[in-house]
């Protein structure tokens, strides 16, 4: 089922985790992480693996590249299947396995959308009480509230570092990614204007 192992690639997002078989010939259900279902049904290679597997890294214990057959939708999931996956058997045996797929290999995203894990580092840019420009931290998640992605920003201290409160706890804010807030996003130069107020 799974292909030749090879290098493992160096830029592995984790994607989504196979929850278990569905129906009777071979095919997994995924649970896709956030807004990334798209990427997993525009590839036709995943990587299979453990949380694990990244983590200890070494050959013995590498994710393992799959080809993928078909993949479709169901409902908030998505179901595939695998080459060499043939019956529920085999598929169930896949369950818990996470799912990585290259960055390299996404898809373009269309003009003015953005995949997630390419905002996490960025500078965010808000305004100060004055509307001058000052920088409010940086991202580090990237959620959805339902209505809307909202970014999880890292607060500085003046001095430049990562902000904690008393406790030692990271002090983060949340800034709403949306057209009526975000002025522009420049992935190369990983910078975010916003509108947003530092003392909000």
């Amino acid at each position: 089922m799974l292909t030749q192992s090879g290098a493992v690639p160096a830029d592995l997002i984790e994607l989504g985790r196979i929850t278990g078989a569905y129906g009777v010939h071979g095919w997994v259900k995924i649970e896709p992480y956030a807004a990334q279902s798209a990427v997993l049904l525009g590839v036709r290679q995943w990587w299979l693996g453990r949380e694990a597997d990244v983590a200890g890294g070494g050959a013995a214990q590498a994710p393992r590249p799959v080809r993928v057959l078909r993949s479709r939708p169901q409902g908030s999931s998505i179901v595939a299947h695998l080459e060499g996956v043939d019956d529920r058997t085999v598929a169930e045996a896949l369950k818990s396995q996470r799912v990585w797929v290259p960055r390299s290999t996404f898809p373009a995203p269309d003009d003015d959308e953005y995949y997630w894990v390419d905002l996490i580092g960025c500078a965010v840019w808000g305004v100060d009480e004055a509307g001058g420009p000052v920088m409010l931290g940086s991202v580090v998640q990237v959620a959805d509230n339902g209505a809307h992605a909202v970014l999880e920003v890292q607060r500085l201290s003046e001095a430049g570092a990562p902000a904690v409160d008393a406790k030692g706890r990271p002090v983060t804010m949340l800034v709403p990614f949306v057209e009526a807030h975000v002025g522009s996003v420049d992935l190369a130069e990983r910078r975010i204007d916003t509108d947003w107020p530092a003392d909000f």
